[in-house]
């Protein structure tokens, strides 16, 4: 960070932002490594998903100040720079995939899938990062999470779903047990009524 701070106060800044949000993205799947209740899984991933889109929107904000000051720096300390946002966006991509991988199996302990996993993953993480361009890193990393925000939606649904199913069945077995409570009061009623009838039979046979 001191070398940015030569280069561009601005730049270090931003810098200094991303490497903050890195640290709590760490920090995070730490945590979420630890949790095992499912919905709070998801309520974890859902905070770091935030993270990630910040870290997103700060590396683009990196990106868009090195292009307007490129002019103005040497060869070898725009060839540092690239190096630097090259290095931000791998290091996304590994936390966008960790996040994908939490998400399926959050989705997989809810439900049981009809699908197998997606065979074309396991290929996309094994392509060589240095292979592709900085486009080609962001949109791959978009697309993963894109796909993962689309994992936890569907499993909020089974959720909520789950929620009402427990919430229908205990007002039935409300109402059922209401009924059966009547029906004990009517026999009581009944049984009281008898036990009167005959006492009333046995006053009359005596006369």
């Amino acid at each position: 960070m001191d070398q940015l701070s030569a280069i561009s106060e601005d730049l270090a800044e931003i810098d200094g932002h991303i490497a903050d949000n890195f640290r709590a993205l760490s920090n995070g799947f730490q945590k979420l490594e630890k949790i095992k209740d499912s919905n709070r899984q998801t309520r974890q991933l859902e905070d770091l998903t935030e993270k990630l889109r910040e870290c997103k929107r700060l590396i683009k904000e990196f990106d868009k100040e090195v292009k307007t000051l490129e002019n103005s720096f040497d060869r070898e300390t725009n060839k540092m720079l690239n190096e630097k946002k090259q290095s931000m966006i791998k290091e996304l991509n590994s936390y966008v995939g960790l996040k994908k991988q939490y998400a399926t199996n959050i989705e997989n302990k809810r439900i049981e899938l009809f699908e197998g996993p997606n065979e074309g993953y396991t290929e996309e993480n094994g392509l060589l990062a240095s292979s592709m361009t900085n486009e080609q890193l962001m949109d791959h990393g978009n697309r993963m999470m894109d796909e993962t925000d689309q994992a936890i939606e569907r499993g909020k649904k089974v959720v909520q779903d789950t929620i009402n199913v427990g919430t229908d069945t205990a007002a039935a077995l409300k109402a059922q047990t209401e009924q059966m409570s009547r029906v004990v009061n009517e026999l009581d009623s009944i049984h009281f009524s008898m036990k009167k009838a005959s006492k009333l039979v046995k006053e009359i046979g005596c006369y």
